[in-house]
This record gives C-alpha cells, structure tokens and sequence, in this order.
C-alpha cells in the first residue's frame, strides 16, 4: 500500500480554563491534523503539536511530504530514518532528534492508523497484541493557586481516582510546599500523590523541600531538575528519599538507554509527541522493562487522537503504570466523535475499532481550524 497524499489541518482547541504549569499558562491545545491517503483510498490520521509555530512546522511538514509520497506504509521505519536524514543531518543541522520526534509523531501515528484499517485490526494488535484489559489513568489536578489545585484535586478524589497529579515548580517555595499539603489535606490519606516541578527543582531546593514535605506521602517527584542534565538527574535520585520519575529527560531510544543504564529514575514517563511516535515509544518500552522500570503515559496538548493512539499502546506494553496521563478533562470539546469508546475517566477498556480507534468530527475540526486563524500561534 503507497501513499498517495498527505494533507496538514492547523488546528486550536480552547481549553475550559487556562492551564497552569512551571513553564507558563497554555490556553488551549495548537495541533496540526494530519491525514494520510494511500492508493487503495484509506484515510490515515495523526497530530502533530504546532507550537511554537505553526506555518514554521507545516514548512516541515510539507518537506517530509514530499520525501514519503510514493513509499510503501508498512516500510515506516525505514521511511522515517531516511526523513531524519535528510532533513536534519545532510542539512548541516546534525542532531536535533527531540525536535524531529516532536514533528513527524502526527505522520507516524497516520500511518498506524491507515495500516490498521486496512488490515481491520486495531493497533495493540499490530503491536504484538495486549497484554492488558484496561489502562488506568491519574486524575491530573489543575488551578492557578494551592486552593484552586486542591480543591480540584478533591474533586477527582471524590470522584475516585486512587491517583493525583499535581503540578507545583512555581517561584516560591512556600507556593509549592503549600500546594502539596492543601492538596494532600483535601484527599485524604489514602489515596496516592504524584508531584511534577517540570524541571524548577535544582537539587538543593529539591532536598530542602522533601525534608517539608515528607510527611504528606509522595508516591514520586517528576523531572524535578533540568532535563539536559543527566548528572543532576542521577544525583536527584541518589538524595532523593522519594522516588523520580524522568520525563523531559527521555525523548529518544538513547536517552531511555542512559536512565536504565545510570539508573538515574525509578519510572519513565513519556509520550508519542516526545518518541516521534508510536513504534519508538514500543522500542523504549523493551529497554525499561529490561531494567525493571515502568512506563508512564504522558500527556501533551493533544486532542482525543493522541489520546486513543497512547492507550492501544499502552495495552499492548507489559510495564505499563498503573496511573497514566491523560489529557482530555482540559479540552472545551473534541474533534473526535464522544461514540462509546470515548473515554476520559480513571480506567479505559481495549478499544477494538479497527486503526487507532477512533472517529473525527469534521464540524469540529472546521472549527478548531477557524480557531487557529483567530488565536493559534502563527
């Protein structure tokens, strides 16, 4: 099977509120819908993240296109390697995997998606089938301040996640350690909690923190210092006494190769966007199971497609976590239909669906495009 065409859709899609993190305020999630057709008629379909630039990434992407059209779906790996190549090292750009991973996910999850409808299966079975009859999924916990966090996260409890996740990293110690305690008081005792300082954590800070905060019980700390630096994260783990989990710090097969190798975290977390896609997320998934690590879905600002592409992923991986990311609470609305496979509750069945499972809705696409004319980083 060739493919015949690929076609690019910038996309916004507000969020219900802002979202908050160390970083910034994100309002919305900036995509690009990506359509793949092939010569027997079938429509693939992906998202690529936009940000920071969407007319800098649809560039990209119409060099790729022009490098696949013609080429056989099922030699993806191949395919991919040779776009890598082309586009970044014989251009005398030399190694920027992070940024490409992040630009061809969107063609890559397509590609599943097409191969999967023509063969009428759905993706864990391309994958070498399931090794789970659900995945379960943190209630994330979202507000500008601790009382907005954990009033929340309270929310969630109630509604019975066994799982938190909170965001902290803010400019002010007194700020983050006051975010875990309301939101440890708000959901008891019982249930787990998850922090993330997306990378405001130097370890000295880190370590003065914990001595605060622990007795609030912390099941791990995500990416807490800066993800270029192996060292700082192997030196967070070594004077941590709760556990680390590395995030920005894995995007690629060798970075995943250097965690496991320095064991320098106890939990990987990480996404199709960071992996370039679905096959190289599977790659990593291997090296930690070896190492005796799991796997954490991330989540990034996506809509249901990557959400549904994630979770047949993730049924088919042995060390899966037992509370992933998910990030469709956030969305105003979707651009695939709510049909009875749509889920963004604590635990998800197999989907079945053939492909990666899910149905667009063209009107909401239409639009989200509009959107992005309006409010999308241009």
């Amino acid at each position: 099977m060739k493919i015949l065409d690929l076609q690019f859709t910038p996309l916004f899609i507000p969020y219900k509120k802002p979202y908050f993190w160390a970083q910034g305020i994100t309002k919305g999630a900036e995509l690009i819908l990506v359509t793949l057709i092939t010569d027997k008629g079938i429509k693939g379909y992906g998202e690529t993240i936009s940000t920071p630039s969407s007319n800098a990434i649809l560039a990209l992407l119409n060099q790729v296109k022009n490098l696949i059209i013609g080429k056989d779906i099922y030699e993806n790996e191949k395919i991919f390697k040779d776009v890598y190549q082309y586009l970044f090292q014989a251009k005398g750009t030399c190694s920027a995997p992070r940024f490409a991973n992040q630009l061809i996910a969107g063609i890559e999850m397509a590609f599943w998606d097409a191969k999967g409808k023509e063969l009428n299966k759905p993706l864990y079975k391309l994958l070498g089938g399931k090794s789970h009859e659900e995945i379960s999924y943190f209630g994330f916990a979202q507000g500008e301040n601790a009382f907005e966090i954990a009033t929340d996260a309270k929310k969630l409890a109630n509604e019975g996640y066994k799982t938190i996740y909170i965001k902290v990293g803010t400019n002010n110690i007194d700020d983050d350690i006051e975010i875990i305690k309301n939101t440890r008081f708000n959901i008891g005792t019982e249930k787990r909690l998850r922090v993330d300082p997306n990378e405001h954590w130097p370890i000295l800070k880190m370590r003065w923190i914990i001595d605060r905060v622990k007795d609030f019980n912390i099941e791990f700390i995500e990416q807490p210092c800066n993800a270029e630096s192996l060292v700082a994260l192997i030196n967070a783990k070594e004077k941590s006494s709760i556990p680390i989990a590395a995030d920005q710090s894995v995007f690629t097969l060798y970075d995943a190769f250097n965690i496991c190798k320095f064991n320098a975290a106890d939990i990987i977390t990480i996404g199709i966007h960071e992996t370039g896609g679905i096959l190289n997320l599977k790659k990593i998934s291997y090296l930690a199971e070896a190492a005796g690590i799991n796997i954490c879905i991330h989540g990034l600002y996506e809509s249901g497609i990557t959400a549904y592409a994630s979770h047949q992923l993730g049924v088919s991986i042995p060390n899966i976590d037992d509370a992933n990311q998910i990030m469709l609470r956030f969305l105003e609305w979707d651009i695939i239909k709510k049909d009875d496979n749509y889920f963004n509750k604590m635990n998800w069945s197999v989907n079945n669906s053939p492909g990666l499972g899910f149905i667009l809705d063209n009107d909401a696409i239409k639009e989200a495009n509009k959107l992005h004319i309006k409010y999308g980083m241009q």
